[in-house]
């Protein structure tokens, strides 16, 4: 048995789950509502505030398909429950954001500000013009916006400027002067 598929989906209170028809799942809590399609040879059952998830086989397929759909249904419990949240650290003279709207504005040394539109269900905060915050209830989404959010300036390796992520440890290189 799988060791992350076999442990049941604890629903926490304030969050329902509905199965469809076509292995369906729709999950909703106080932060909204996600839907996901599990595959077909995953069974998933509600029982007694726990969403239980079986296979048909124990070829390695669907050993992996059976941990792989667990996780997903947490991180999308927790994210109708308490939501997902990304911090982006940004490192330079001149470089800042700001939010104007929904909006969000980043100058990082280019001859133009970026204006960067949320996807639904995803906002921005900025505090001293040095630290975003994404947040969502989608876990991958949340993820990937930061990504692409990071990547307008990645933190180069002589003096670490740029967009990092909070607590992310950059190498740094010794430069000319330092080799001898």
């Amino acid at each position: 048995m799988s060791r992350i598929g076999g442990k049941p989906v604890i629903i926490p209170e304030g969050v329902q789950v509905e199965l469809g028809e076509k292995n369906k799942v729709k999950i909703s809590g106080k932060m909204g509502v996600l839907e996901k399609r599990i595959h077909p040879s995953i069974k998933v059952k509600v029982e007694d505030n726990k969403i239980i998830l079986n296979r048909d086989s124990e070829s390695k397929f669907h050993k992996s398909l059976h941990g792989l759909s667990r996780s997903l249904l947490n991180g999308m419990v927790i994210g109708v429950s308490k939501g997902f949240e990304k911090v982006l650290e940004i490192e330079g003279v001149g470089y800042r954001a700001n939010v104007e709207g929904e909006k969000l504005i980043v100058q990082v040394g280019y001859s133009h500000p970026i204006k960067i539109d949320p996807p639904k269900n995803i906002t921005f905060e900025v505090e001293k013009q040095k630290l975003i915050k994404v947040k969502g209830i989608d876990k991958q989404e949340v993820g990937e916006i930061a990504a692409q959010i990071r990547k307008l300036r990645k933190p180069e390796p002589y003096k670490g400027k740029g967009i990092r992520y909070q607590n992310e440890v950059i190498k740094k290189k010794v430069g000319k002067s330092g080799v001898k």
